[in-house]
């Protein structure tokens, strides 16, 4: 079974994308950094830990200004 419950993630994260995006994103950072925000985690592998801190409410969504333009756009 999956830990943490898809049903616990999607009442932290509106969207199954976003959810993906941003846990992909944590765990790049946590691969390359290490900087846990939990005391513990059941996942050995970054993945896993980047959902369980969404689960936990430890790491949420920021929204971004839609006007808003990047240097990876231009």
């Amino acid at each position: 079974m999956l830990y943490p419950s898809v049903d616990k993630l999607k009442s932290q994260i509106d969207s199954k994308y976003s959810l993906v995006a941003l846990a992909s994103k944590r765990a790049r950072q946590l691969h390359e950094h290490g900087d846990d925000k939990l005391a513990s985690y059941v996942s050995a592998k970054p993945v896993g830990k980047a959902l369980e801190e969404i689960a936990e409410g430890a790491l949420t969504q920021v929204h971004q200004d839609e006007s808003a333009i990047y240097d990876d756009e231009i």
